[in-house]
């Protein structure tokens, strides 16, 4: 049986290399990621902050344009 020569300090540096690459890599995929979503959610927080402002609104300006309330279309009890 044979053993492999161990490894020279230039395969190790490369290897650590090789290693730092990946892991930057994969960071650069995971921020790039995250940017997509805070991106996404900002959207969604700008669209759930217009819906606010309109009910808000609405429910100034009085009964009249103010959403109803489910309980005042039950049927009486008999």
């Amino acid at each position: 049986m044979t053993h492999a020569p161990p490894p020279s300090p230039d395969d190790r540096l490369e290897e650590r290399l090789v290693d730092l690459e990946l892991k930057a890599s994969w960071a650069d995929d995971l921020l790039e990621a995250l940017n997509a979503t805070v991106a996404r959610q900002q959207l969604q927080i700008d669209t759930l902050s217009r819906a606010l402002a309109e009910l808000r609104t609405q429910v100034a300006a009085g009964p009249g344009d103010a959403p109803r309330s489910l309980r005042d279309d039950l049927p009486p009890h008999y």
